[in-house]
């Protein structure tokens, strides 16, 4: 299970996550982060990712298209690199869960 982390995100999470998610990547350490959503959504979908993103776009994507790829949509304000970490950290069951529910696409978490 591999992360993408959309430009609104700190590319430091790669590093900071990647003892649970190896094999992660940061659309700017890929060049892609002047992409579009819709590129980066194929992007994700074509290499297994999952797109981690504060953006309300990926879940108004995937409620249009429906997946790959699976979304957690952190619904926090601006907050720390080190405060998305420990969301991330917290919800790491939900986020398996997610990968493997079929019927799941969008995981909202604070």
């Amino acid at each position: 299970m591999k992360l993408l982390f959309d430009q609104n995100l700190s590319p430091r999470l790669v590093k900071l996550v990647g003892d649970l998610f190896p094999g992660s990547e940061h659309v700017y350490r890929i060049g892609m982060d002047t992409a579009d959503d819709r590129t980066l959504r194929e992007f994700a979908a074509d290499h297994d990712y999952i797109v981690v993103t504060k953006d309300a776009d990926y879940g108004e994507l995937f409620s249009l298209f429906g997946g790959p790829p699976k979304v957690p949509w952190i619904r926090r304000g601006n907050c720390s690199t080190n405060t998305v970490e420990q969301i991330i950290r917290g919800h790491f069951r939900n986020i398996e869960a997610l990968e493997s529910d079929a019927s799941a696409g969008v995981l909202t978490i604070y």
